[in-house]
């Protein structure tokens, strides 16, 4: 069997969401919590050290799929020809055990109810059998995304198979490589702390004073990370609600 996996450019994506709009449409599935690929969103430090993380999740078709194993029904399996990780709806009975075992969320739910079916990405096996690529590389117009054997993603890419905030690889060995995002760098020299006194400071119309829009500059540079909305990679959501909140951007 020749390991078949996705490369993914950290770099190159903005979050668009035509990946996942694109997988929504050709495998006819309505806005729901049910997502077969994602994009997360979230911001981490503080001005002026912040930054935005952007990141694809699909199925990442592990060459050790622990959720396989914690199926008991055996309705997940390997197939032969591309080692994508398929799932046998018929067999499915729903009960979790794969998405708890899915160290990455891959698993969907249509509701929180225990015995509601599982499905979730299938490499676009209807694709690859006319010889297409899966159809979220073809829905990317920033070229972040490649898809083929995964020898020949990790001869021409590297074999980076985990990012900053993402689960350890070393387990499951997901059939994915990617290219981290570019390090911030200053492009125009600027003084960050007059900037913020200059935003703390505001006047009327008329040039009359008015109330600081913060008392000091350490409620900007120092600010409390529970005040931003999504601080933190979630690829386990507790429930529907929370995975939509954490996902909300392709609505």
């Amino acid at each position: 069997m020749t390991q078949y996996g996705f490369f993914i450019d950290q770099s190159r994506c903005i979050g668009c969401n035509a990946c996942t709009i694109a997988c929504m449409q050709w495998h006819d599935i309505a806005p729901s919590p049910v997502k077969w690929m994602r994009i997360y969103q979230w911001e981490k430090g503080h001005f002026p050290e912040v930054s935005l993380h952007i990141l694809p999740v699909m199925c990442y078709h592990c060459e050790n799929p622990v959720c396989v194993k914690a199926c008991k029904n055996k309705a997940l399996y390997k197939e032969d020809t591309y080692g994508a990780v398929l799932v046998d709806s018929y067999k499915c009975q729903g009960s979790r055990r794969c998405w708890q075992a899915c160290p990455y969320g891959a698993p969907q739910h249509d509701g929180d109810a225990l015995g509601t079916k599982m499905s979730k990405c299938n490499m676009c096996m209807d694709r690859l059998r006319q010889g297409l690529k899966p159809i979220c590389v073809l829905g990317c117009s920033m070229r972040a995304l490649e898809f083929g054997p995964l020898g020949d993603l990790i001869k021409r890419y590297g074999n980076l198979r985990s990012l900053e905030d993402m689960p350890k690889d070393s387990i499951t060995r997901p059939a994915v490589v990617f290219r981290p995002a570019d390090g911030k760098t200053e492009v125009v020299p600027w003084d960050s702390k007059r900037a913020l006194e200059l935003w703390q400071k505001r006047k009327s119309d008329n040039g009359e004073a008015l109330p600081d829009v913060f008392t000091e500059i350490t409620d900007v540079s120092n600010a409390s990370t529970d005040i931003v909305g999504r601080n933190r990679l979630v690829l386990k959501a507790k429930n529907c609600d929370e995975l939509m909140y954490y996902t909300t951007d392709d609505e």
